[in-house]
């Protein structure tokens, strides 16, 4: 499905990354993983060792991370931007504004930066794949996370308007708009070994369960493949029927 394409993936140990790196490879493609950790070279190796086929960069600005990916093969095809912050429970006049400020940098600032330093590879190939890991959450709103819903609707609002400008060269901009899938970040084993906790949260999905990693990863190829090439600026609901 993904033959022969190049795939890189941020923030790689968190959020949707692991999943998401093995679904690419399994669907053929060429997968780059970037993560803080990496600086450290025994955190690469790990990681490496962990997902067998996969490469790693250490770089860490938005700068050095393109430089690093594109020199294993040459281009980037597909550029899964998957970015997490927690999602602090605070009533807005209890919401801290460095919280505020710091989730902008991470689920915002930082993927456009990222995203910015890829897309003249891709324009001048005419081809190109940018998928953000996003949000759910500010397509009903929750209260009190405000904050962190406010963000996630800023990224959803830049996939809208980067669909728009690149779409002549052929670049699709999606965005996965997940809640309530089982994640390191948001769903660890501490909150879904809980019971009493799992059927409070459970009973407001349609579905009745918490997504698996696997489902994101396998949205993730898709709006990846050729088959999604007519689709773009979209926010896809990843959440049981609950958005």
């Amino acid at each position: 499905m993904l033959y022969d394409r190049v795939a890189l993936i941020t923030s790689a140990t968190r959020f949707a990354g692991k999943p998401t790196a093995r679904a690419m490879l399994d669907a053929g493609a060429k997968v780059i993983c970037q993560d803080a950790s990496f600086i450290q070279p025994a955190a690469r190796k790990a990681f490496e060792t962990e997902i067998a086929g996969v490469s790693t960069v250490p770089g860490q600005t938005p700068l050095a991370i393109a430089a690093e990916a594109e020199a294993f093969h040459g281009r980037i095809d597909i550029l899964i931007n998957n970015d997490a912050f927690p999602a602090i429970r605070a009533p807005i006049e209890e919401a801290k504004m460095e919280d505020y400020r710091s989730a902008f940098e991470a689920m915002t600032i930082r993927p456009f930066e990222i995203t910015q330093k890829i897309v003249p590879g891709m324009k001048a190939r005419k081809y190109g794949r940018i998928i953000f890991m996003s949000s759910s959450a500010p397509l009903r709103g929750l209260a009190n996370y405000a904050p962190y819903a406010s963000v996630r609707a800023a990224t959803n609002g830049l996939v809208s308007s980067l669909a728009k400008e690149l779409g002549r060269y052929a670049i699709t901009v999606n965005a996965i708009g997940s809640n309530y899938v089982e994640n390191p970040d948001y769903f660890p084993p501490a909150l879904t070994n809980d019971k009493a906790a799992m059927a409070k949260m459970t009973a407001n999905i349609p579905l009745g369960r918490l997504g698996k990693p696997e489902e994101i990863a396998a949205t993730a190829v898709f709006l990846a493949s050729d088959g999604a090439g007519f689709i773009t600026g979209h926010i896809l609901p990843h959440s049981g029927g609950w958005a």
